[in-house]
């Protein structure tokens, strides 16, 4: 895969900058680890940390950088490399614009692919490429002290591969992933060394939810915290990565996030795409997927890095209005009669940032169909239900609460939903 360059790569360090390095630090990589890199210029940064696969590391930081930014790991394509990365997509763009840091791995070995087929890459702390990307983020962290709950990974072709990788590797690690033409967690295996999976790119495996989701959890097992939000984009003429595993990731990480195969919604945001959202209705739905029609394996064209941003939350300043783990709690109770109930429902903002455009997803019990509600608007009507704040309740500010309810016909079974995820993130329950 190759992309047009859209912009100049600018020099690596001012020549200034490369001669007082030579004079006031003449050992090897000195300083590598405790010096920032310059700004708006892309860097490649030396001794990161432990690196098995002699990945290169690049980075990105605008002149702009907010405090505790946060960081998107973008991973290039086979035959690709950091800075064709840095080229050929907008994410240095978009963090002059909003402030974060941009890591760009560059893979070092002949094939220039990213190993997502190998054993080694498909256990957390397993080796090869996945802990050296680890560690550029460690040292990002470190260096900049990023907000290690706004940690993104996206990526092209191979590099969506690895998006899908390091998001099964590294649940606790990364908030949300956006892989444009890639194939579910583990689908690349081989065990012979090999780089290349035929079947795999083919479209020919096939898993149910539940086995693709126990290969992402098997790469981490015993993770029972908050899993990462994903994205998904492919081609419906894709000739390298065939088209059948869009279908096998959705099936993948609905089954990861627990929400259900059956959109949420479904609409058509560019002519000849179609997007569906599972799990809520927003722009944060825990999983989203775009398929555009008529399109093969080159897919990525300017302008969808902004959307994935949109996905991340990330295009506004300073933290996204996303909940963190246990920072939402909601408190459920019905009142029943005969076949009727009306539920009531209070969602706390447990945290100490607003939380803004909540949608609040949960799964109606058996036999439970909502009639009327208030507060919210509840979509679909059973099943696993989306509800969508009103105009005049959007912002829930740190320490307060919004209630919300509905009424139910029931079957015989009258109780309240049992768990509650608000903008993809699992909430406290009550």
């Amino acid at each position: 895969m190759s992309i047009t360059p859209r912009r100049p790569l600018r020099s690596v360090l001012p020549a200034l900058l490369l001669l007082l390095a030579a004079v006031l630090f003449a050992a090897p990589n000195a300083s590598a680890r405790t010096e920032a890199a310059p700004t708006a210029t892309l860097t490649e940064i030396t001794d990161f940390g432990t690196n098995p696969s002699n990945l290169q590391m690049y980075l990105y930081v605008p002149d702009n950088v907010t405090a505790h930014p946060a960081v998107v790991v973008a991973v290039h394509y086979c035959t690709g490399s950091g800075p064709a990365m840095y080229n050929g997509t907008e994410w240095a763009q978009l963090a002059d614009t909003y402030g974060f840091v941009v890591i760009y791995p560059s893979v070092t070995r002949s094939s220039k692919c990213f190993d997502v087929s190998s054993p080694q890459a498909l256990k957390r702390g397993g080796g090869s490429d996945p802990v050296g990307i680890k560690s550029m983020i460690d040292w990002t962290v470190s260096t900049y002290s990023a907000d290690t709950s706004r940690i993104y990974a996206t990526g092209i072709s191979s590099g969506a591969m690895m998006t899908n990788v390091l998001l099964g590797d590294y649940p606790d690690v990364f908030a949300a992933g956006a892989a444009f033409s890639g194939v579910p967690f583990g689908c690349f295996a081989t065990t012979d060394g090999s780089e290349w999976n035929s079947a795999c790119s083919g479209g020919t495996i096939s898993h149910t939810p539940q086995e693709w989701g126990d290969l992402v959890r098997a790469a981490h097992p015993g993770y029972t915290g908050t899993r990462p939000r994903m994205q998904v984009w492919h081609g419906t003429e894709d000739d390298v990565l065939r088209y059948p595993n869009f279908g096998e990731e959705i099936k993948q990480w609905t089954n990861v996030l627990g929400v259900s195969q059956t959109p949420a919604a479904t609409d058509s945001p560019v002519s000849g795409w179609t997007r569906t959202r599972y799990g809520a209705t927003g722009d944060r739905a825990p999983v989203e997927a775009i398929s555009l029609q008529g399109v093969g394996h080159n897919l990525y064209a300017w302008g969808m890095a902004s959307r994935a941003l949109t996905f991340f939350g990330l295009d506004s300043s300073g933290p996204a209005p996303q909940p963190q783990p246990s920072a939402c709690k909601v408190t459920a109770t019905t009142s029943a009669w005969n076949t009727g109930l009306t539920a009531s429902l209070t969602i706390a903002n447990t945290g100490t940032t607003a939380i803004n455009n909540w949608q609040l997803a949960f799964t109606l019990p058996t036999g439970q169909t909502i009639t009327n509600g208030w507060g919210a608007t509840y979509t679909p009507s059973s099943g696993t239900v989306t509800a969508t704040n009103a105009t005049y309740n959007g912002t829930i500010a740190p320490n307060a609460s919004v209630s919300i309810g509905y009424q139910a016909n029931h079957g015989g079974n009258s109780a309240a939903p049992g768990a509650f995820t608000l903008n993809g993130t699992a909430c406290s329950a009550s």
